[in-house]
């Protein structure tokens, strides 16, 4: 699976949260964009623009993705909806519909996704429907999304939301290096910095879950350098590394299936 090329470092934090999930998602359903295009309205230069940051994803893509990858895509939709109100998008129901996707497939030139081929013919419009997600799905989305933004790297979680199973999470400050502990709680390997297992990290995060993933990296036979809590350039190839070793997606960015791998 060829790597995917970096996010815009300007793009909204629920942006890159969407974009990371319908990534992985794509990758594990094994479809390129050529595939993916053939599957769905939208031809394969848009899902280029999606889904590396160039453009907002219409909320009818989301959910056509879901679907050609074989997922439910009420979570994805619920996330959508949450970006597109904390970034002030047009809310659902106000995009344009199947005939601005199959306008698109008009513009010059795809553009590749690196690993891809260009030149690709497009893929016709569907005329499904869109589905509009109940109001309460989208609450239960949003707080779902609030609490994984509290333990992700670019945002720093007060120590009392930690779980009160897992050991204690040291405080940190930027701007300093940190020992690393070698603690287990049940069977799940910690540092001492954070007990996360969900939050995304990703290059120029900063914070404990950085230092955390810096520590399990070390314990596990790779090396990010400093334990500084600031996930450089250098951390992000370790990540690589160590998601290659596991048979993960390399794409340096930890998530849950990250986690679980360096927790074990």
């Amino acid at each position: 699976m060829p790597r995917w090329k970096e996010l815009p470092s300007e793009l909204p934090e629920k942006d890159l949260q969407l974009l990371v999930q319908l990534r992985r998602l794509k990758d594990r359903s094994g479809l390129g964009l050529t595939g993916l295009a053939a599957k769905t309205g939208y031809s394969r230069s848009s899902w280029e623009r999606y889904l590396n940051g160039k453009q907002p994803v219409p909320r009818g893509a989301v959910e056509e993705l879901a679907r050609a990858c074989g997922a439910d895509p009420t979570r994805l939709l619920v996330l959508h909806e949450v970006a597109a109100e904390a970034n002030g998008r047009a809310a659902p129901g106000t995009e344009a519909g199947p005939e601005t996707a199959e306008t698109e497939k008009t513009e010059a030139g795809p553009e590749e996704e690196e690993g891809g081929e260009a030149g690709e013919p497009p893929s016709r419009a569907l005329s499904r429907p869109r589905r509009v997600v109940p109001l309460w799905w989208a609450v239960v989305g949003a707080l779902v999304a609030m609490a994984a933004s509290f333990g992700a790297g670019l945002l720093l979680a007060p120590d009392d939301d930690e779980p009160a199973r897992a050991p204690t999470a040291i405080s940190y400050a930027p701007g300093r290096t940190y020992e690393c502990t070698d603690d287990r709680k049940d069977g799940a390997a910690y540092a001492g910095h954070s007990v996360t297992r969900e939050a995304l990290v990703d290059l120029n995060g900063n914070g404990r879950d950085v230092v955390e993933v810096q520590c399990l990296l070390r314990k596990h036979g790779f090396d990010p350098g400093e334990i500084d809590g600031l996930y450089g350039v250098g951390t992000k190839e370790e990540v690589r590394k160590f998601q290659s070793s596991r048979g993960l997606v390399d794409d340096g960015i930890v998530g849950p299936d990250t986690w679980g791998e360096l927790r074990r």
